[in-house]
């Protein structure tokens, strides 16, 4: 039977949505099967936003349908029926889920001081604990306290169990305050108040003054209206009152207060806006449409027939949403709950069993997890991709690594501020200008003397983001670089060859992909550079493969992938794969290793059984190692697409720092887990630094590696990583 949590509350406008966001986000770090269920829906005739919002979590396979109970009509009409079809159709969902969020009513309805009891019914029957939600804006700490005991008082005397109190929208002052006062007998957590979260979007603001675009981008219409402001007075006046994310409402008639804003929106040092509301059913004359047109602004512009005050008094009345497609909210309210809200107690009080297995979205939870732990500085250069401002936004938010943006610094603010995303905390640098460029640029020339490399020569190079960031990693100036979701493979790896060169006994750079299967996660190498490697650089990719295995958690029993398994083949390809498995067992004695094996032996049990029954690897293998590219990239992209495995990577290993290339079809997803990849490597590397430093002490400096250029795979397909 699935463990389940019921979140409710005793009132409206509490933000319950974000604590079920969080809740569900936790629990799917920790089983196999989470559903959601809303008992009471809020209509049949509209979706209800808050369960799309959290059937749009990757943790969650189930149907709109499924996880509605009844409408508030059904309540009203027959209540006893009403709880027992909820009782039903919550059973329904059960029976396919390792746990179940279970989202109380909303209070948009006129049941009244009814409806908490209801709610408290509803847990009961369920035999579902309850996380009671109090709202704390407006409120002293002793004020919420007294709320929280009537509501918690109510749900026992209806039979429910409680097991923690969130209160939530706090005024960041008073956190602790907060906290403090609703010490007692059980858990409780405060969480502070966001404007973002409440803050309505320009396309909800449309809506509601019955409007229409008429000029500008309709992608930034899901951008949040942070402000909203009249603009009725003088252009100088008002100017002086935007803010970022203002939405203007002005009469449409006044051609000057659209240019002044237009221009103010376009110009330096002056607020970011969100969108420009003309009422009054006016639009200007067609000499100044074509103006307004001819800037070229994609500033969302909306007419409305409705005059100031209607306009003002809908746009006023509009409530934002925590909604699905609104990533920085989504990203907000995640990292809200995660700072504030202590995860392991609130599982260890739901008596949540922990599974055995790791299914992929456990283990990018578990990549995120540990970069945040201790976060390094990552360079992204590629600036001027909005997928690398949206990642960014989520890194940032989730406090997942420390950034450098490389591009224009205006350019790039302003078009995340237009897309609506936070980049604030990044660093961003100009490639083109600065005292770095001459920096790097004698650096370079330095590095690259034996090949006649000049200075003059060396700043145009440096110029060049890949070259750029990848000497930032080099002199320590950041942890790791990601780049590719515009660039080449080779234009993303080439500088890295040429300026970080490989670590000592390692005479390869190669890939692998983090295999995300059902139930568990398998490292393939190499699938993405190496198109024919030598026995030798087969050894090389198996040891390092193995490193990067261990340093994921995941336990490195290397299989020597052939067309042959042990002794039953020969030929010039089984003879590479079986010599490179001896090279292995010779500088690595400690790894478990089987080779030659077909890959049917390594990964399932019972033909191991058979083919190699004394074998410690056969038929559970972790690290797979194909004896080519072509072998390789196309069993890795059969797998992913046949069996449905979440494939991440490439992820480069053999570089004395970490460099990773994305494909230029990235999602925004796969930039967050490359980058909390990249920044494990590092973790890995300052500590085996620090390890080989107390190791070292006393004994002088180690021996620098040979400055030789690491091989490129000129001959690589450029489609291999792709």
């Amino acid at each position: 039977m699935a463990r389940s949590i019921y979140i409710t509350s005793a009132e409206g406008d509490t933000g319950k949505s974000t604590i079920a966001l969080g809740v569900l986000d936790l629990l799917s770090r920790s089983v196999l099967r989470v559903g959601v269920f809303r008992p009471v829906a809020r209509s049949t005739d509209q979706a209800d936003y808050v369960l799309e919002l959290l059937l749009a979590h990757d943790g969650v396979d189930l149907t709109y349908d499924d996880c509605v109970g009844v409408t508030y009509e059904e309540v009203h009409a027959d209540p006893e029926a009403a709880l027992s079809r909820i009782v039903n159709r919550y059973h329904e969902v059960e029976r396919s889920c390792d746990v179940v969020v279970i989202v109380g009513t909303d209070y948009t309805d006129v049941a009244g001081p009814t409806e908490l009891s209801y709610n408290a019914r509803i847990a009961a029957n369920l035999g579902a604990p309850v996380l009671a939600v109090v709202r704390a804006a407006g409120r002293r700490p002793e004020d919420v306290r007294q709320v929280a005991d009537v509501m918690v008082g109510e749900l026992r005397a209806n039979h429910a169990e409680v097991i923690g109190v969130v209160a939530n929208r706090c005024e960041p002052a008073q956190l602790v305050q907060v906290k403090h006062a609703l010490g007692g007998d059980l858990p409780a957590w405060a969480l502070p108040d966001d404007q973002l979260l409440s803050a309505p979007t320009v396309r909800a603001l449309m809506e509601a003054v019955g409007g229409r675009l008429e000029a500008g981008d309709e992608e930034l219409l899901s951008r949040e209206a942070l402000d909203l402001l009249v603009g009725a007075m003088s252009v100088e006046h008002l100017l002086e009152k935007l803010t970022d994310g203002a939405v203007i409402i002005t009469p449409g008639d006044r051609s000057d207060v659209l240019l002044g804003l237009l221009m103010a929106h376009a110009a330096e040092g002056f607020p970011s806006l969100a969108g420009i509301i003309l009422n009054g059913g006016f639009y200007p004359p067609s000499v100044i449409a074509r103006l307004v047109n001819g800037l070229g602004q994609r500033l969302p512009i909306i007419r409305t027939e409705l005059g100031t005050f209607r306009s003002a008094n809908a746009a006023a009345g509009t409530r934002g949403r925590l909604t699905a497609d609104s990533q920085r909210k989504v990203d907000t309210a995640l990292a809200l709950f995660e700072r504030h809200v202590d995860g392991e107690t609130l599982l260890a009080r739901l008596d949540v069993a922990r599974p055995s297995v790791v299914t992929p979205l456990m283990f990018e939870y578990q990549l995120l997890d540990r970069a945040r732990s201790d976060r390094k500085h990552i360079v992204l250069p590629e600036g001027n991709d909005d997928r690398i401002l949206r990642a960014a936004s989520t890194l940032l938010q989730r406090q997942v690594a420390r950034l450098t943006i490389l591009g224009n610094e205006a350019a790039i603010r302003a078009r995340a501020t237009e897309l609506g995303l936070d980049i604030s905390a990044a660093t961003i640098v100009d490639p083109k200008e600065g005292e770095l460029a001459e920096r790097f640029a004698h650096e370079y020339a330095e590095l690259r003397k034996h090949k006649g490399m000049t200075v003059e020569r060396a700043r145009e190079i440096v110029s060049s983001v890949s070259y750029f960031g990848t000497l930032m990693v080099q002199l320590g100036l950041a942890d790791g670089m990601v780049s590719g979701a515009v660039h080449t493979t080779a234009h993303t790896i080439k500088p890295a060859f040429e300026i970080i060169k490989t670590v000592p006994g390692t005479s390869i750079v190669s890939s692998v992909f983090l295999m995300g299967l059902e139930d568990r996660v398998l490292v393939y190498g190499d699938a993405a550079v190496n198109p024919d490697p030598t026995a030798e650089q087969l050894a090389d990719i198996a040891i390092s493969s193995a490193q990067t295995a261990a340093q994921f958690g995941i336990e490195p029993r290397i299989a020597m992938l052939s067309y042959s398994t042990g002794e039953s083949g020969t030929g010039p390809d089984v003879e590479k794969v079986r010599a490179a498995t001896a090279l292995v067992r010779e500088r690595r004695p400690d790894l478990d290793v089987e080779g030659p094996i077909q890959y049917d032996a390594a990964v399932d049990a019972s033909v191991a059984k058979t083919k190699m029954p004394d074998s410690t690897v056969a038929g559970r293998a972790t690290v797979f190692i194909f004896p080519d590219l072509n072998t390789g990239n196309n069993t890795y992209k059969a797998v992913q697409r046949s069996a449905g495995a979440v494939a991440i990577g490439p992820v480069l290993q053999g570089l004395r720092k970490p460099v990773n290339d994305l494909s230029r079809g990235a999602l925004v997803q796969d930039i967050v887990n490359t980058v909390a990849i990249t920044a494990i490597q590092a973790q890995a590397l300052a500590a085996a630094t620090a390890a080989d430093a107390a190791t070292a002490a006393g004994d002088g400096p180690a021996t620098a590696p040979a400055d030789v250029d690491s091989p490129t795979p000129t001959t690589a397909p450029e489609g291999a990583a792709r």
